[in-house]
């Protein structure tokens, strides 16, 4: 397994709030992260047709990454509030990878969804849906940023 070392610290300390919790009380932590989805900004509420859905989510999901010239990364995703779980993972790994480098974003560990305790409390088709979150982030980011660095 990962070490928290080797994670970005944001996502080190996501998983850390997670581990330290009893497996009902990591639910409410997930609740939680789903209230804190950000919204999209005002150039991208309008262009839902940018967003790539995650069919591997139980609920419609949808990304979008963006790579800036100094190759950070911008994460938006769209859940629908009436599900909270996949909502709340899709915070997650917006939350986590927000402000990221490409190189950060791509080290991040394919598995780590499952590291975070939460395969006590979910089904496995919900962590196969954030593994999915995750993969798709990673995917957008090499494609956008192999574009941001063509001349």
């Amino acid at each position: 397994m990962v070490t928290n070392e080797e994670l970005p610290q944001l996502l080190a300390e996501i998983r850390e709030d997670f581990l330290g919790l009893e497996v009902r009380e990591r639910l409410q932590l997930l609740l939680e992260f789903s209230y804190e989805l950000p919204e999209l900004p005002a150039r991208y509420s309008e262009h839902p047709d940018l967003f790539e859905r995650v069919e591997e989510c139980q609920s419609p999901v949808f990304i979008f990454t963006e790579v800036d010239a100094q190759r950070i990364v911008h994460l938006f995703a769209i859940a629908p509030k009436e599900a909270p779980t996949t909502r709340g993972f899709a915070s997650i790994i917006v939350q986590g990878l927000a402000g990221l480098t490409v190189e950060q974003v791509l080290a991040v560990p394919d598995d780590y969804p499952q590291t975070i305790g939460l395969a006590e409390a979910v089904s496995p088709l919900r962590i196969r849906g954030m593994t999915a979150l995750l993969g798709r982030a990673k995917r957008q980011v090499r494609e956008r940023s192999a574009v941001s660095t063509t001349p």
